[in-house]
């Protein structure tokens, strides 16, 4: 048995990796895209409104926790249902069934990580050139 949970984690990886290839392979590139548009929309709008950057205060700041990942869902909600039926499609153009945890690692790598880190890092630059609202 731990031998067959060695093959089905190498397979794993292996699917995972090899997806920059074959059918649907431009959402790789079209989806990190868009989240990253979003994300640089969203931290030029904290940059101005003086909030500070996403990731940190959704960390560090307890009582704006749950206001910040409700508004970050509703920005990336879409992109990540979208990555989330087109991997269950690529996936059953390729392997002929459907691995929920790889939908689930592939959907969050291409729109949650670039939209998080984005976010964040927009809203630090913009802020040194950006006078915030009153």
């Amino acid at each position: 048995m731990f031998a067959t949970l060695q093959e089905l984690i190498a397979r794993g990886w292996e699917e995972l990796l090899g997806r920059d290839d074959g059918p649907l392979a431009f959402r790789l590139l079209l989806q990190p895209l868009v989240s990253a548009f979003l994300a640089i929309r969203s931290g030029l709008r904290d940059a101005r409104e003086g909030q500070p950057p996403f990731l940190w205060a959704t960390l560090f700041h307890r009582g704006k926790r749950g206001a910040l990942l409700r508004h970050g869902w509703r920005d990336v909600a879409t992109l990540f249902f979208v990555a989330v039926v087109l991997d269950v499609i690529y996936q059953g153009l390729c392997f002929g069934s459907v691995r929920p945890l790889q939908v689930v690692i592939v959907a969050v790598v291409l729109a949650f990580v670039p939209y998080f880190v984005i976010r964040g890092l927009t809203n630090r630059i913009a802020r040194r050139f950006l006078p915030p609202r009153p």
